[in-house]
């Protein structure tokens, strides 16, 4: 089949490669344009470009390249934009989303779903409509949470999400008729930087929760400090204090405590908690917000 496909990040490339594996004729890549990336100046191409280029495929940078080519279908992972309604109707779109529509529209489905608590979630190939992730379902594999991080849990969907798709190109009775999504909806609102601000008031499985994210932090002074790894700790520790108990660091939150495992102090490397506390030089039960 020839297709096109439009995708952005590390989590879109198991699908674009298991396309090109499954023998389906890419003739156009779009992924957003290249820019910085990570901590350093460098501009740099999307994990996505960067494959399609490996790949020796043609990518685009804007979405109305897909007026040039003719396919019979285009394929979305994570491309970061909405497309348009004019595009919609020239081309059919499928779309790889990760969570269990209805449950979780938008655009941080896998983090919104830890933050929930939720115990299970998966990945769908819903046909694309130009109402948010609205579109029917072809179909849907499931998968638990348990303590995965955020990481571990996109990277599994992700290829949970290529091997889906490879399936339902490959059978027409789940490409030709997709199933309306049933159930109450839900929305994904995109994450902030206070997403991750760890709170006193929080209890320990929502702030291990955040933890799960992996951009947890808290604030001691003037002073940020990620907080990488965490576990639940039997340690008496006011809430809203720090302090070592019997060689670990524990964070006291409402109605428990957490043992800091790993820790990474506003500009410098990550280290065990404890390490952080000694060379910080700090003692007693220390206040953080």
């Amino acid at each position: 089949m020839n297709v096109a496909f439009l995708g952005t990040p590390e989590a879109a490339v198991p699908s674009l490669e298991a396309l090109v594996a499954a023998g389906h004729e890419v003739v156009l890549v779009i992924s957003q344009p290249d820019r910085r990336r990570g901590r350093g100046s460098e501009i740099s191409a999307s994990p996505v470009k960067a494959a399609a280029l490996a790949l020796g495929l043609r990518v685009e940078d804007t979405m109305t390249s897909l007026n040039d080519v003719d396919v019979e279908l285009a394929i979305v992972a994570a491309y970061g934009a909405m497309i348009p309604t004019s595009l919609l109707e020239r081309t059919p779109m499928l779309n790889v989303h990760f969570s269990l529509l209805p449950r979780w529209r938008g655009a941080a489905p896998v983090e919104r779903a830890i933050l929930a608590g939720d115990t299970e979630t998966g990945v769908g190939i819903i046909s694309l409509e130009p109402t948010l992730d609205t579109g029917p379902l072809h179909a849907q594999r499931r998968t638990e949470i348990g303590e995965k991080t955020a990481s571990q849990l996109t990277a599994e969907l992700a290829h949970m999400g290529a091997e889906l798709l490879v399936e339902v190109l490959a059978n027409s009775e789940l490409l030709n008729n997709p199933r309306p999504q049933v159930g109450e909806s839900t929305y994904a609102a995109k994450l902030t930087p206070e997403t991750f601000h760890l709170r006193a008031d929080f209890t320990v499985s929502h702030a291990l929760r955040v933890v799960a994210l992996e951009r947890a932090f808290i604030k001691v002074g003037a002073r940020r400090v990620k907080v990488l790894g965490a576990i639940p700790s039997d340690a008496g520790v006011a809430n809203g204090f720090l302090r070592c108990v019997d060689g670990t660091l524990v964070m006291g939150v409402r109605g428990g405590a957490l043992q800091l495992t790993y820790v990474q102090p506003e500009g410098s490397r990550t280290m065990g908690g404890v390490a952080w506390w000694s060379g910080a030089r700090l003692e007693g039960e220390v206040a953080w917000a």
